[in-house]
């Protein structure tokens, strides 16, 4: 199994309410730590993707520490199984859910703790993570960056709340496929509830329709069943974690 194979496994299982062992976070914290990229893999990926010959702050876009294994415009896809058009999606995914689940797993780790800090002052040179962008993926990037926020910066509420926004400002810019709103979904269920709570709210109508759809009610929300069905529990426990967080 391979660090992304893993990575989308514990992501489901957790998502689905299931608990790991101290022994089995140990195991998947050894084997994303020696994930770690190599310096020559690193190089081979900005090569791939033309990245600028002169660096400077533009590198900020890509990750550092976990880097894609680069094969051509092939992209890893996100948890919910949407397939990027870019690698900044593509790459920034993978790192930041890699080390999201690093800092659940081993808080406190020097190594962990280094990463992390250096990742975060790279996500703040970027568009996508510290601005108001919704070009392209850099929307999806965004919410990324957000639910790597709830974990790894629970106490910055502001830059929490700009991602919140951010979304917020530009979903209804054009038509999107479904996989940014329930990324958004996922992200509520671990925000911190100050700010969770109140956007949760403007979905509940919607998110009660899902949960009846998926128990077998709900006329309203027949059309996608089959969306449920492919899914499996993923989405179901996505929107359940969600509405838990109501009062």
């Amino acid at each position: 199994m391979t660090a992304y194979e893993l990575m989308v496994k514990t992501n489901h299982h957790l998502i689905k309410g299931g608990a790991l062992t101290d022994r089995q976070k140990g195991i998947v914290v050894n084997r994303l730590l020696a994930a770690r990229a190599a310096p020559e893999q690193a190089n081979r990926f900005y090569s791939g993707v033309n990245y600028p010959k002169n660096a400077g702050e533009s590198r900020c876009m890509y990750p550092v520490f976990y880097i894609p294994p680069y094969d051509g415009n092939k992209k890893l896809k996100t948890v919910f199984g949407q397939t990027p058009n870019t690698h900044i999606l593509s790459a920034n995914m993978y790192e930041l859910e890699i080390l999201r689940l690093l800092v659940l797993f081993k808080p406190g780790d020097q190594a962990v703790a280094d990463m992390v800090n250096k990742t975060l002052e790279r996500l703040k040179k970027t568009c996508f993570g510290n601005d108001r962008c919704g070009t392209g993926e850099c929307f999806d990037a965004s919410l990324v960056t957000l639910r790597f926020l709830t974990a790894a910066a629970p106490g910055d509420s502001k830059w929490i709340q700009s991602r919140v926004d951010n979304y917020n400002n530009h979903v209804n810019e054009k038509k999107r496929a479904w996989h940014p709103l329930w990324y958004f979904w996922l992200c509520l269920s671990e925000a911190p509830p100050h700010i969770a709570e109140p956007e949760i709210l403007k979905y509940k109508d919607e998110m009660l329709s899902w949960q009846d759809a998926a128990d077998g009610g709900s006329e309203i929300a027949r059309p996608n069943r089959a969306k449920i069905r492919a899914a499996g529990p993923v989405l179901v426990n996505t929107v359940k974690n969600c509405l838990r967080r109501l009062p």
